[in-house]
């Protein structure tokens, strides 16, 4: 198994401690699973790795790392709403699910600590799977953070750095650390084998509906969900289990908005934009670095991009919140995205949206 640079085709060992390719382009795995059936299903394994039949691992130590992460059930909310309850996980985020594979490869290939940037969650799943593994662990998180997280991030053993600045700031001041010392960038936006957890929203979701439903709202800042959920997609597509792709929409914050911004221009890369301010921290995303990836798969397949207004994010989670669903603020931006779609377009059913974290994060 090897990585492929995604900029100039160049092939490196996965046991490389490379964040990216010497020209600059990122990482993406040479790997294809087996056809898709459910008989291969590990019935008997109670975390998202009963599908590791489907899934780049080496050898066995994922046993050693997983909390039972995954298996999260799917609720009805609504006639027309159904919600997957992804913050029903160990650090309360979907990230859990690219952290554990993630890890796990860190384990396999020895590395022994590694530094990550992130608005909150994913630093949080970084650091409890690091804490698992025994490996040291030091994550870099914006001004702005909520304490909550960054209080969750320390409990697990992990350094944290309060970076001044917006979400990039913070990006480059961590991949500057990785540049100028060499620790192992464990990052979920620069490293493919994150995508291998998170695909598995769409594998589990198929075992459980035993169809995958007609819409999917996917919050979309770096991509973490969206690229899985498109990988595992074209998977089931390609092994004959499902017939054709879902509408896909991919969400993000009116406030920043750069992929949505390079589909209204028929842009190839996202676009340039100054991100201000938001609730929905989670995806203020103003340079994806896995923008031209994303765009790549919106325009194979047609895929719609809807932005939450900010001024009905907090309406969107008190009406979660009265029918016992408490979220974050970025979860919450995904269903004030979909109410949007719907007063645009009229009333869709069969909607599924991921519910990502757990509402205390978010609180200031």
């Amino acid at each position: 198994m090897k990585y492929i640079c995604s900029r100039c085709g160049h092939a490196e060992d996965v046991t490389t401690r490379k964040a990216k390719c010497e020209c600059g382009g990122l990482w993406r795995l040479d790997y294809k699973p087996p056809k898709f059936d459910l008989e291969k299903v590990d019935r008997d394994a109670w975390s998202m790795f009963r599908y590791r039949e489907f899934m780049p691992l080496e050898g066995d130590t994922w046993r050693t790392i997983t909390m039972g992460e995954g298996m999260t059930p799917i609720i009805r909310f609504d006639e027309n709403v159904l919600l997957k309850m992804d913050y029903y996980m160990p650090t309360l985020s979907f990230k859990d699910r690219g952290a554990a594979v993630l890890v796990a490869h860190c384990k396999a290939i020895g590395v022994d600590k590694v530094v990550q940037d992130s608005s909150g969650n994913a630093g949080n799943s970084v650091a409890a799977y690091c804490g698992k593994a025994g490996i040291e662990c030091e994550i870099f998180v914006p001004e702005g953070t909520s304490p909550k997280k960054i209080t969750m991030i320390r409990s697990h053993g992990a350094n944290v750095n309060i970076v001044p600045g917006n979400r990039e700031a913070c990006a480059n001041a961590c991949r500057s650390k990785v540049e100028q010392e060499g620790i192992f960038y464990c990052s979920h936006v620069y490293n493919p084998f994150f995508y291998e957890g998170t695909k598995t929203y769409i594998y589990e979701t198929y075992e459980q509906l035993h169809r995958i439903p007609e819409y999917l709202f996917i919050p979309t800042g770096n991509g973490t969900l969206f690229l899985g959920a498109m990988k595992a997609l074209e998977h089931l597509l390609e092994s004959g289990v499902i017939e054709k792709m879902p509408h896909v929409i991919g969400v993000q914050s009116e406030r920043c908005n750069p992929l949505d911004e390079a589909v209204r221009k028929g842009l190839k890369e996202p676009a340039a934009v100054v991100s201000v301010p938001t609730l929905a921290e989670g995806i203020a995303i103003a340079e994806p670095m896995r923008g031209e990836e994303i765009l790549s798969y919106i325009y194979k397949y047609g895929i719609e991009v809807q932005t939450a207004p900010e001024d009905r994010i907090l309406n969107a989670r008190a009406a979660l919140a009265k029918k016992g669903v408490f979220c974050e603020h970025t979860t919450a931006a995904t269903y004030a995205a979909y109410l949007a779609y719907c007063e645009k377009h009229g009333v869709i059913s069969d909607a599924l949206l991921p519910m990502c974290g757990a509402g205390l994060k978010s609180e200031h």
